[in-house]
């Protein structure tokens, strides 16, 4: 599954309307700012369609994945949009990284931790926000913003060295552009020591970035 989808999900009193643009979305947030609402108001669509309260608009079909049988689930989902909620432990498993690659799934995952199997971008970061543009009919709008936004890294730089977590497939694929831009790579072993090495590199929630020339986004495996 490519580009961009729109969802539209409501009941009387809710409405989330948002856009993803990338297989891994990640939804970020304090307590309390809808994101739970959301998947719970979607699984209640998808448990009973014609019956339940709720309309969801979406040119792909939506489901909620979670439990301990998640594997079984995910192996019955295809070309389809799939949300997870935050206390579904699996998703920090290296298991569910390997198990989403093999389908053609998107993903949103509701978690308030990082997601160091997980190489999404920065860019796909987002929160929930309630807008009044429905407050007069006593329906609170929510809409999703980018917490870290495209432009947000702009100075030119070139690392003297860009450190990853752990030496599994992020190692792998940084120092392959590392070897071809002349730059040093190194693995830390693990994020408790990326604070022991002093020098000057960008990471953000297992995510290293680049700035310019080499490049003025984050990169991924995955996309």
């Amino acid at each position: 599954m490519k580009g961009k989808h729109k969802i539209v999900v409501s009941t009387k009193r809710l409405k989330y309307d948002f856009e993803i643009r990338k297989n891994l979305t990640i939804i970020r947030g304090d307590s309390a700012t809808g994101k739970t609402t959301l998947v719970d108001i979607i699984q209640e669509y998808v448990n009973n369609p014609t019956g339940s309260p709720v309309d969801l608009t979406c040119d792909k079909k939506c489901y909620v994945l979670e439990g301990a049988l998640w594997k079984g689930q995910l192996a019955e989902i295809t070309d389809s949009i799939v949300f997870i909620d935050e206390g579904n432990d699996f998703i920090k498993t290296e298991e569910f990284a390997r198990e989403i690659q093999k389908t053609d799934n998107y993903y949103v995952i509701v978690t308030r931790e990082s997601l160091p199997a997980l190489p999404y971008s920065v860019e796909e970061i987002y929160g929930i926000r309630t807008s009044g543009k429905y407050g007069t009919l006593k329906q609170s709008y929510h809409e999703f913003y980018r917490i870290y936004g495209i432009n947000a890294y702009e100075d030119k730089m070139i690392p003297e060295v860009v450190i990853t977590e752990d030496s599994n497939s992020g190692y792998q694929f940084f120092e392959q552009i590392c070897i071809e831009n002349g730059l040093k790579c190194e693995s830390m072993n693990g994020k408790s020591n990326v604070f022991h090495y002093k020098l000057l590199v960008f990471l953000f929630f297992g995510t290293i970035l680049f700035s310019q020339p080499l490049c003025s986004r984050a990169i991924s495996p995955y996309y």
